[in-house]
């Protein structure tokens, strides 16, 4: 395959055919459509939403995708879980932090080596979200997927992967990200492999652009800087299998020939990729700094105004200037559930233990903060302008709290001394003035 092509704008109404003349002009379903289409609409939004945030696209393929399903037979993937999933005599009061995943040496494809380490919400509401690792090895053949519980933000960290799409196809490496829409037809390839990366699965209202404020139109995560796939489709004929994720059940059924069919589409309701590296951050350029929301690269809506369902954050590239200020994040607790990894470098607040790859959470209302380190050497470091450099994290955060698998508790590289970190901190009060 060719690579691919892409369109610019977040949220833009697009429209993109492979074939000459397979858009219909004017009208959304045409008696008949041209090349013996058929027209078909996905719908991401009930069709009464307000127009500014009405999602659906209109496709014209091959088949409708009714003929993309049959009858469905149940199967297991024990390792991804769905919320609820509040697992009995495991506690999730804690702060905790592994070491990377190691990716398995044997076959792994896009479904089989999602592990989820948390959970949050409740699927069938629509509300909240699993944070997984997926640990892939091999490509989807002829295999396909699609999830009815939630879009995925997938975040990678090692290796590069193709995702073959209904409506068009997007290349994935390290630095960037995608979102793949609910209900999307898919297939996952290795490009450059092993792969192992992050995934947020958002069960409740999909992913926006941030209200900037008085931020103004520019800066943060710039709608341009979002790219949508043109019209690329299959016309194979070929035994095929198509997994669905359904309220946390998985069911596959087998089809004669590949879904992915769509010759033209237009709309809005589409996957995108957006390169973290353009991500234009704002910050204090006088003393102290706002909160880590400033970072975030997308948010989630919960329909309670000012608090998000999710949110995506990006710790990146900066530079510190702040005058007589504390410049790592500082000692806090929230009501938010923090979820955190380590695409590359150092993080500035944990410079010890936390890996590329590695992960970490912090639940709602647990303290947390710099270790040991980190606060000696930004409490005595001389203020000159610092560039934090070659580093890269993110945060998935959440209103709900985020409840451990049996997997992340039992099975996954947990660091069981993290929680010690802030142990060694000195007490530096002796009830004498004067800065200590």
């Amino acid at each position: 395959m060719t690579r691919p092509a892409y369109m610019p704008g977040f949220g833009n109404d697009f429209e993109t055919e492979a074939l000459p003349g397979a858009l219909p002009q004017g009208q959304n379903s045409p008696q008949k459509c041209n090349y013996g289409l058929y027209a078909e609409q996905l719908s991401g939004t009930a069709f009464t939403a307000p127009r500014g945030q009405n999602e659906r696209t209109w496709c014209y393929r091959i088949r409708p995708s009714v003929h993309h399903v049959g009858r469905f037979a149940p199967i297991d993937m024990p390792h991804w879980k769905t919320a609820p999933n509040v697992v009995p005599n495991l506690s999730s009061l804690g702060q905790y932090r592994w070491d990377p995943i190691p990716v398995p040496d044997e076959p792994l494809t896009w479904i089989t080596g999602m592990r989820t380490m948390t959970t949050a919400g409740d699927v069938n509401t629509q509300t909240g979200m699993a944070a997984h690792v997926y640990l892939v090895t091999r490509s989807m053949e002829d295999e396909y997927f699609f999830s009815a519980d939630g879009e995925l933000l997938v975040v990678p960290q090692e290796g590069r992967l193709r995702f073959c799409t209904e409506l068009g196809v997007i290349d994935l490496e390290p630095k960037e990200i995608a979102i793949i829409p609910r209900g999307l037809v898919y297939r996952v390839e290795v490009l450059d492999g092993p792969a192992r990366g992050f995934v947020c699965e958002n069960y409740g209202q999909k992913f926006d652009l941030p209200h900037r404020g008085p931020i103004g139109a520019n800066c943060m995560a710039n709608p341009r800087d979002f790219k949508c796939p043109t019209a690329a489709f299959e016309d194979r004929e070929v035994p095929s299998r198509v997994t669905v994720k359904w309220c946390g059940q998985f069911h596959e059924t087998r089809i004669g020939h590949s879904p992915l069919d769509v010759v033209a589409w237009h709309g809005n309701y589409c996957p995108y990729k957006y390169d973290l590296r353009t991500y234009s951050p704002v910050g204090a350029i006088l003393f102290d700094h706002p909160d880590p929301s400033i970072f975030t690269v997308l948010t989630a809506p919960s329909g309670q105004e000012g608090t998000a369902n999710i949110d995506f954050v990006l710790f990146r590239e900066r530079w510190l200037v702040a005058e007589h200020s504390f410049r790592p994040p500082w000692y806090h607790k929230n009501i938010m559930s923090e979820l955190m990894g380590n695409i590359y470098g150092q993080y500035d607040a944990k410079p010890q233990g936390f890996a590329p790859g590695s992960v970490s959470l912090h639940n709602c209302m647990l303290p947390h903060g710099p270790d040991r380190d980190a606060f000696e050497g930004a409490s005595n470091a001389e203020l000159t302008p610092h560039k934090l450099d070659q580093t890269m994290s993110f945060m998935f955060e959440t209103r709900f709290p985020q409840h451990l698998t049996e997997w992340a508790a039992r099975e996954a590289p947990m660091q069981p001394d993290y929680v010690d970190l802030w142990q060694a901190l000195d007490k530096k009060f002796d009830g004498t003035p004067g800065v200590k």
